[in-house]
């Protein structure tokens, strides 16, 4: 797995690529028991407080589960996370809407990751493909959005 290198306490948004081998029903938290389906999933996420931290909370396998992302985790592998330093919170949500915009993505469960916004979601599955495609997929977003709203977090 491929992981971006970070300085402490760096803010900014993130997204983690999951894949998930297999059908599997999920409770999570408040949403209730969900089926989430096999395939690749996107996760998009924010660090206000340092993207090291909470990138690495994510990818910790004891943890207590308190955000959406932590109980599919349970159940998924991260194969890649890709990382966007800034000081604008709402990057987390321009991402969440060009990944939505990708050919075959859909929001699986509404308000899953997106309960302190007005974004459909902030998970996006992208079915059962080629994971490598849609990491692909996902830079390009991603550099793109970077190039329309640039980086404003100085070390």
């Amino acid at each position: 797995m491929w992981l971006p290198q970070l300085h402490a306490h760096m803010k900014g948004s993130y997204c983690i690529l999951i894949y998930l081998p297999r059908d599997v029903h999920v409770k999570v938290g408040a949403l209730g028991k969900i089926l989430f389906h096999k395939g690749v999933y996107a996760y998009v996420g924010s660090a206000q407080g340092g993207l090291e931290a909470r990138i690495g909370r994510h990818l910790r396998v004891s943890k207590k589960k308190r955000w959406h992302i932590d109980h599919l985790l349970s159940k998924a592998e991260v194969f890649s996370v890709v990382t966007v330093p800034s000081d604008d919170k709402s990057v987390e949500c321009q991402i969440s809407r060009a990944l939505l915009s990708c050919e075959g993505a859909s929001a699986p469960v509404p308000r899953f990751g997106s309960s302190d916004c007005g974004c459909a979601s902030h998970l996006i599955h992208f079915g059962d493909v080629d994971p490598e495609m849609v990491a692909e997929d996902v830079a390009r977003q991603v550099t793109m959005l970077q190039c329309i709203y640039p980086e404003k977090t100085r070390d």
